[in-house]
């Protein structure tokens, strides 16, 4: 039944609560049906490409090594080891590689950093129950100020990629291949209009012009999807593989063969697909606790869903990926986790059920890059850190803020979830001049 929903655009569009047109702007292109949300998606596309995805690696591996070695900094001069709440850890580093991707260096590490602080209120404010106004001091008001944040330094960003693009840049992050798409397709039209006897080659896609503001919404949808997404999808991966040492060493093994056993060699497209395990692990975290379990649609017109019954115009209709990727007689015992079910069993081949990322014409166009940048993310993990997990019994139960995260123990000190949340970094050496970092989570 999910599958049917997103895939009757005739019938349903997506839809959020109504304070999300007001953070995100009613003119936002995922608020927008038929041709003018095609003017966007020809557009975007490209930007995840085999070939587009391998340009944006560098910043992502820049951003682990900076975070890696700023937790053993946080724990060892700033904490003198004592355990540190590791939610806000986890969200500041998803957004700044999601940052580092989306807009390259056009943002400062202060802008990132104050976005991953505020990005909290965002999604607060778009919680199913609310207050619906924008009045001071409510969540929506914290909200839209974080919002209007952000949109105005994309469209910082965009300014300045726009200027050295134009002055014949190369394309670090996918803000800047837009851009240079935009550009090319203008050029091609100016040159056109100007007539003369010359070849004119056309670009593969003719795109619009975008003002900055345009590619700003844009850009901060990337965000919008990724940022909770992400974040509860490292938390869960990163509990996981400590729960199950054997996991985690098989996925260590595979990293160091991958790189000849040098840890530090640098990601490329190459190494991260040929790493059949990690992509197990990845993919089935993704299965087990997937990040979105729902997604609300609102039905545009009398919509027949079965043969008994039809969804009135102006209804929602809430669509689970949960039962698809839990289904028994698809991933035989489905409260498992279990990777080896993508390598020698038969999970890639269900494809239907795979709805993690939606499908239809609103599927997640960024799928490939939040898996490979995971893989990425716990492969260079793997070889440069070691991590502990204490349990509890509701360690793999679920609590649910915009996306899921591991259910947190009423009985923390004075019960308070922050304070139970907590992790310490230590640095040790596992052999002369090798060193790694070991972490003990509190978390439940």
């Amino acid at each position: 039944m999910a599958r049917k929903v997103f895939n009757s655009p005739n019938f349903v569009k997506p839809c959020v609560v109504d304070i999300a047109h007001k953070l995100l702007r009613p003119t936002n292109w995922v608020f927008l049906d038929g041709r003018a949300h095609v003017d966007y998606r020809k557009g975007l596309n490209g930007l995840f490409t085999r070939q587009a995805l391998e340009i944006y690696l560098p910043g992502q591996e820049e951003v682990y090594e900076k975070y890696f070695a700023k937790f053993v900094e946080i724990s060892q001069v700033e904490n003198a080891g004592k355990p540190i709440p590791y939610m806000p850890i986890f969200r500041e580093l998803m957004c700044a590689v999601s940052c580092r991707t989306f807009v390259g260096h056009y943002m400062s590490d202060a802008a990132v950093k104050k976005i991953a602080d505020d990005y909290f209120n965002i999604t607060a404010a778009l919680e199913l129950v609310n207050f619906p106004f924008i009045f001071p001091f409510t969540r929506a008001w914290y909200g839209k100020k974080a919002a209007d944040m952000v949109l105005d330094e994309f469209a910082k960003c965009a300014a300045k990629s726009k200027a050295r693009m134009a002055a014949g840049g190369t394309v670090t992050c996918i803000m800047d291949g837009w851009v240079q798409s935009i550009q090319e397709s203008e050029k091609y039209r100016q040159r056109i209009a100007k007539g003369g006897s010359a070849p004119i080659e056309k670009p593969a896609i003719l795109l619009r012009d975008f003002s900055d503001i345009e590619i700003s919404m844009t850009i901060f949808t990337f965000l919008f999807a990724s940022q909770d997404a992400t974040s509860s999808a490292s938390t869960w991966l990163f509990q996981f593989m400590a729960d199950r040492p054997e996991i985690l060493d098989r996925v260590r093994a595979e990293n160091l063969a991958v790189r000849n056993g040098d840890r530090n060699a640098r990601f490329t497209m190459e190494i991260l697909e040929s790493m059949p395990y990690t992509r197990a692990v990845v993919k089935e975290t993704l299965r087990y606790r997937p990040p979105v379990i729902m997604v609300p649609y609102v039905v545009k017109k009398d919509f027949p869903v079965t043969d008994s019954y039809t969804v009135p115009k102006g209804s929602m209709v809430i669509p689970s990926v949960w039962p698809a990727l839990h289904d028994p007689e698809v991933y035989p015992e489905p409260e498992s986790f279990d990777p080896e079910r993508w390598i020698t069993g038969d999970a890639d081949k269900a494809t239907k059920n795979w709805l993690v990322f939606g499908t239809g014409p609103h599927y997640c166009l960024g799928q490939t890059y939040a898996q490979l940048n995971l893989m990425a993310m716990i492969g260079k993990a793997s070889m440069h850190l070691d991590w502990e997990h204490h349990a509890t019994p509701v360690s793999e139960d679920i609590k649910v803020f915009a996306t899921i995260f591991p259910q947190y123990s009423p009985n923390g000190p004075n019960n308070h979830v922050e304070e139970d949340r907590r992790l310490s970094f230590r640095r040790f050496h596992s052999a002369p001049s090798v060193s790694r970092l070991r972490v003990n989570w509190f978390v439940a």
